[in-house]
């Protein structure tokens, strides 16, 4: 009897190992489908916060080492989007995450989180009143993403206010200040400028800045000056010469920093980033 027993459990194990390599081998020719379990889904704030006990801060340090250990190079654009929604709800759980705005900078805005990562930065520069750095990111963004050269600019002054008097922060204040000079509302940026020179403790910095809004006010000048030239004759300008040719202004006004102006490739008359040529030696 037990015999027979023994011989039924051996035939079993064997139609089963007989099954399982027959399915092994069928499977080698099946084509497989990579399935991404690392960014799949966000559970919701209440469950997240539920399973740390009700604590908000461990909540937001599970769910960031999540994001902190995900690998990127695997990810397609439906998983960095659910990135972006855990990133943003370890901003909500704790506003102040360094780690979390910081790899959310690094990698959201790039794969078109843009949004997300403003929403995390703005949270963190509230939080963290001692730390520059989300709003200097968020200036970045602005500028990079959007063009939004007053934007970024506003955001620059922001993360400057949040370092201590001294040359790092005129050096950010500065490049507030240079940021403008890609500002289509000219006389927007003129008037920022001009407040950011009332308001300038130091007087160098100030007159810095006063020559920052005289070379502001020439551009907006001679972008009249282009006008009235299109007007007259129906086309736009060539060159800058056109305008001192057609006698609509004299010469061209001084750059108090020597660079000068120029057209873009669309004709459109802005602040030159190149120093002109020197003059040419007179003929002997």
């Amino acid at each position: 009897m037990m015999l027979s027993r023994n011989w039924k459990m051996g035939l079993v194990a064997l139609l089963a190992a007989t099954l399982f390599v027959a399915t092994a081998q069928r499977l080698k020719s099946v084509p497989r489908q990579i399935v991404l379990v690392e960014m799949q889904v966000v559970l919701p704030l209440f469950v997240q916060v539920f399973m740390a006990a009700g604590d908000r801060h461990l909540a937001a340090n599970i769910a960031a080492i999540r994001a902190l250990v995900v690998n990127t190079f695997k990810m397609q654009g439906e998983e960095f989007a659910i990135l972006a929604k855990l990133q943003e709800d370890v901003s909500w759980l704790n506003p102040g995450h360094e780690d979390n705005y910081y790899t959310a900078t690094a990698i959201l805005p790039w794969q078109g989180e843009l949004e997300a990562t403003q929403r995390i930065l703005a949270r963190a520069t509230k939080a963290r009143f001692y730390d520059y750095q989300p709003a200097f990111y968020y200036a970045f963004n602005l500028l990079h993403f959007k063009g939004d050269a007053v934007g970024a600019s506003e955001w620059m002054r922001a993360a400057a206010e949040h370092l201590p008097e001294g040359d790092e922060r005129l050096q950010m204040q500065n490049l507030a200040a240079i940021w403008l000079d890609k500002a289509q509302d000219v006389d927007l940026a003129i008037r920022v400028v001009a407040a950011m020179a009332q308001q300038a403790k130091r007087r160098d910095f100030q007159r810095y800045l006063e020559q920052r809004v005289d070379r502001l006010r020439a551009l907006k000048d001679l972008r009249s000056a282009a006008e009235a030239y299109r007007r007259r004759f129906d086309r736009p300008l060539a060159s800058l010469q056109d305008l001192i040719d057609a006698g609509i202004i004299t010469a061209l006004p001084a750059d108090p920093f020597g660079f000068g102006f120029a057209l873009d490739g669309q004709g459109r008359i802005v602040l030159s980033k190149i120093p002109p040529p020197p003059p040419a030696p007179p003929n002997k």
